[in-house]
């Protein structure tokens, strides 16, 4: 099985940039590596029909995200607020981090 590097993590902001979500924005929630997927919070809605059991007393059609494709998100930059792609920096204390192409900006704290 061959490992893919992964450039979103959780609590990262992106945008679509394909699909009929295009454009929309979000947090994203949880990342499935073994799908190469994430979903992102309020976006790519589907409804599912649920039946009523212990948990959930009543039934009905309940609304939750979809996995999005990671290949069709791009992260949003939190200081200059655009997308931007991000290159690895190594800071000083030897620690590999993620930072902003275009501005600098360290992504990881």
């Amino acid at each position: 099985m061959v490992r893919i590097k992964i450039p979103i993590k959780k609590n990262d902001l992106v945008i679509v940039r394909k699909g009929k979500e295009k454009g929309k924005s979000g947090k994203v929630m949880r990342v499935l590596p073994e799908k190469y997927t994430a979903l992102v919070e309020r976006v790519n809605l589907v409804k599912r029909h649920s039946r009523p059991n212990q948990k959930m007393r009543q039934g009905g059609i309940v609304e939750k995200e979809a996995p999005l494709p990671i290949a069709n998100l791009m992260i949003l930059c939190p200081k200059c607020n655009k997308t931007a792609r991000f290159r690895r920096k190594t800071l000083e204390d030897k620690t590999k981090v993620r930072a902003c192409s275009k501005c600098g900006d360290v992504l990881d704290k």
